[in-house]
């Protein structure tokens, strides 16, 4: 399985056809984060955590909230060593989030899922409404609220 051929699966769970892929939401984070990136963080480090955040997801699969992720961390961590060892210290500044890059990624990544609910609202009239409250719940940051508000 890769990345650019493993569908969000969210989006499939409330019908959206041809949902977009792992490695279109990594993409999409990526761009915002060029675009919303504060001069104080370091651009390098939180672009790499936008790509390699969802690495493991090739072994895993694309899990949510509905799933069963009692093992998830620990699942994906042994993945991601299998995958991408030399990545093993991005994602664990990651999934630790901590960081203030990490903090940043994590809010560009709910960020993210919110816009592509909108576009999907907007162009296929289906009640993405879940999925842009579930971020408005996890996004801190007023400056990325206000971008989907």
């Amino acid at each position: 399985m890769s990345l650019k051929s493993l569908n969000r699966s969210g989006w499939q769970r409330v019908g959206i056809e041809g949902p977009e892929s792992v490695a279109s939401h990594s993409w999409g984070m990526s761009a915002l984060a060029l675009r919303l990136c504060p001069e104080n963080l370091d651009l390098s480090k939180v672009l790499s955590l936008c790509i390699i955040h969802d690495i493991p997801e090739i072994i895993v699969g694309d899990l949510t909230p509905e799933d069963d992720c009692t093992n998830k961390a620990k699942d994906e961590h042994i993945a991601m060593t299998q995958i991408a060892p030399q990545w093993l210290d991005l994602f664990e500044e990651y999934e630790a989030g901590e960081t203030a890059e990490a903090k940043f990624v994590k809010q560009i990544d709910k960020l993210d899922m919110a816009l592509q609910a909108i576009v999907y609202r907007t162009e296929r009239g289906i009640d993405t409404s879940q999925f842009i409250e579930s971020a408005r719940a996890k996004i801190t940051d007023p400056s990325l609220l206000s971008l989907f508000d």
